[in-house]
């Protein structure tokens, strides 16, 4: 909130430029946070995508589960508002593909009797 209020001229309290953007960064390499960000976003559009096809609820609800799951480890150890958002982003695609993957079948539906 704070960043969208002060102004783009003013000064950190620590002496750095502050930038004006919502997506701020603070100039360090987040690498493990960035690799979550994008696998989280990959399993979130390929259980989307496949979450249409009422044959792929095997690979939709195990794709949208893992990137649940890996998005909220994400979450919990993310240091800026660019890589929560991307995260925010993978989770709802892969809850989207995960619950109409469950709805279809389930995680092991067919496979298990």
């Amino acid at each position: 909130m704070a960043q969208t209020i002060r102004p783009a001229g003013s000064r950190h309290p620590a002496g750095r430029p502050a930038t004006g953007s919502l997506f701020a960064t603070d100039g360090k390499p987040h690498r493990v946070q960035d690799v979550l960000m994008v696998v989280t976003g990959v399993l979130g559009v390929l259980a989307f995508v496949t979450a249409m096809f009422h044959h792929l609820h095997l690979i939709s609800s195990w794709a949208g589960l893992i990137g649940i799951l890996t998005g909220l480890y994400g979450q919990y150890i993310s240091k800026t508002t660019w890589e929560r958002f991307g995260l925010i982003m993978g989770i709802g695609a892969s809850a989207v593909g995960f619950y109409l993957g469950m709805a279809h079948g389930g995680l092991f539906g067919g496979v298990i009797t």
